[in-house]
């Protein structure tokens, strides 16, 4: 090509696949230990076969694991559908979602979520989360239960170091403990493992996280 892109658009069009079912879903994932090697050492080809798929794919992180553990009959009933993230989004989603800011703060925080996305670089809202939920001073590393100095003037209470095993659940911990309850409910887990929720141009896709 004459000129330089990261995408390079071809006119031929990649037909469904008959052998599986494709999925989607977020592309923050944790994978268990099983289902790493399974995919690794692929002892039924499916691995290989939906890798191949996917190869050339845009995001091909949003669809690849998915549609793997999602036809593989021994980690199907395994998934958890939710990714852990706060995101604000469209409705319809659009590509991209929307920039997290301080009217976001209290959702944020009621969602109970670890994590979430997308900030702008020195956003307001990031100082708040420092302060408010993580106890962090700037330029400061995180508190935890390891450190054993006192907070006086400013200080830094991590400068003095304890036990490092020493863990001590805050609120964070509560609302994390209260989101994987939710996640893991009865009317939460099984019912909305791989399914049928997503449709693109007339094709069905299922989503999962």
């Amino acid at each position: 090509m004459s000129k330089k892109a990261d995408v390079f658009w071809v006119s031929q069009k990649r037909s469904m696949p008959t052998a599986f079912k494709l999925f989607t879903g977020s592309a923050w994932m944790m994978l268990s230990r099983p289902f790493v090697d399974y995919f690794i050492w692929g002892w039924d080809n499916l691995p290989r076969i939906v890798l191949m798929y996917y190869a050339n794919f845009l995001s091909s992180p949003e669809g690849y694991f998915h549609t793997v553990i999602c036809n593989a009959r021994e980690f199907t009933n395994t998934t958890v559908n939710g990714d852990l993230h706060f995101i604000s989004w469209d409705n319809p989603p659009k590509q991209h979602p929307h920039h997290l800011t301080l009217d976001d703060f209290q959702r944020m925080v009621d969602s109970n979520a670890p994590f979430a996305r997308k900030f702008r670089r020195d956003e307001p809202v990031l100082d708040k989360i420092d302060s408010q939920l993580l106890s962090r001073s700037h330029g400061m590393v995180t508190p935890g239960g390891w450190c054993i100095g006192t907070r006086e003037n400013g200080s830094d209470p991590c400068t003095e170091i304890g036990d490092t095993s020493v863990i001590k659940p805050g609120l964070g911990a509560k609302r994390v403990e209260k989101l994987i309850t939710y996640l893991l409910s009865t009317e939460n887990f099984r019912p909305r493992q791989c399914r049928y929720n997503h449709v693109t141009k007339g094709k069905k896709y299922m989503r999962v996280y």
